[in-house]
């Protein structure tokens, strides 16, 4: 068997061997070749992240990394399952090779072989990313709280975001963080506002609107899905999904954290008057407690999915 990095023309092998594959799993969605060439002519494609498993000619198998260190299960054609621990082996060398430190994977909690393959090579459960909706009609009302006021952020909010992510934050340097949070092509600067004391000084609370008639209705998407949701606090760096209504924010872990939440999210529910959201979506790591608490009492699940880590 011979393992190699994608040519022209392995898209093709891809589809048919990832449908061959996966066909029988829970929610399977066929792959198709538009979908992965359209991939391929992203700016972050790199074919030497991708490696085919061959066989007398024949591709058997393929596996590939992102740089940020998230990995794809090694899909095999039937009867070619054996190739996936070499696969495997190939694609943790490439991340130490780049002098990445961990691998993490993310895949359907119901894809037992998928976790159970992870679990056998080393990876435990490192989190879980819970979506939650909440249609406008049943918030909450925010307490009257005079002595704060919600507004657009700045860059100069950046060091207090940090601050408050400190714990849930994947980009930590601040001019990275910046170029996402208000330089990104994917969301306009003002859908990220802060929360301050009418006196002045930093941030107490952020939050981050996405409001997008062209992206998914929160309701019509699988929310068990490995999807990470795009402007969702916790998923910085990552492909994302586009959300329509997505609403996330951070503040420090006090007594405060649900008020000022509040007041947030009747600023995010008073921005959307001129729109047709009529849902709010969320999603939040699990080891966030105080911000998972605030999600569990206001918000309603809709479903989760487990993030497997391992150090290299």
């Amino acid at each position: 068997m011979e393992i190699r990095t994608y040519r022209p023309g392995d898209d093709a092998a891809q589809v048919s061997i990832y449908n061959e594959a996966a066909a029988e799993l829970p929610k399977f969605k066929p792959a198709t070749l538009d979908e992965v060439r359209r991939r391929a002519r992203g700016a972050d494609y790199d074919p030497a992240a991708r490696f085919l498993a061959v066989v007398d000619g024949r591709p058997i198998g393929y596996a590939s990394f992102q740089t940020n260190g998230r990995i794809s299960f090694p899909w095999c054609r039937k009867g070619h399952e054996a190739a996936a621990q070499p696969l495997l082996e190939r694609v943790l060398q490439a991340l130490k090779e780049r002098g990445l430190t961990r691998a993490f994977t993310a895949y359907r909690a119901d894809w037992t072989a998928q976790q159970q393959f992870f679990h056998n090579n080393g990876f435990q459960q490192r989190r879980e990313m819970v979506n939650f909706v909440l249609d406008l009609v049943e918030m909450p009302t925010p307490m009257a709280r005079p002595t704060s006021s919600a507004g657009p952020a700045t860059p100069d909010d950046v060091p207090a975001i940090q601050e408050m992510g400190a714990n849930a934050l994947l980009i930590r340097e601040r001019a990275a963080l910046e170029q996402y949070l208000f330089h990104n092509p994917y969301f306009p600067a003002d859908s990220v506002f802060v929360l301050r004391s009418r006196k002045g000084g930093p941030a107490l609370a952020a939050a981050v609107l996405i409001s997008n008639p062209a992206y998914a209705n929160p309701r019509q998407v699988d929310a068990a899905m490995p999807c990470f949701r795009l402007g969702a606090f916790g998923t910085e760096g990552m492909t994302t999904k586009r959300i329509n209504g997505l609403f996330s924010f951070l503040t420090a872990d006090t007594g405060d954290a649900q008020p000022l939440a509040l007041d947030l999210l009747g600023y995010a529910a008073h921005k959307l008057q001129d729109t047709e959201v009529e849902t709010f979506a969320a999603q939040v790591p699990s080891d966030a407690g105080h911000l998972l608490r605030f999600y569990k009492q206001y918000f309603q699940r809709q479903g989760s999915f487990p993030i497997l880590e391992r150090l290299l």
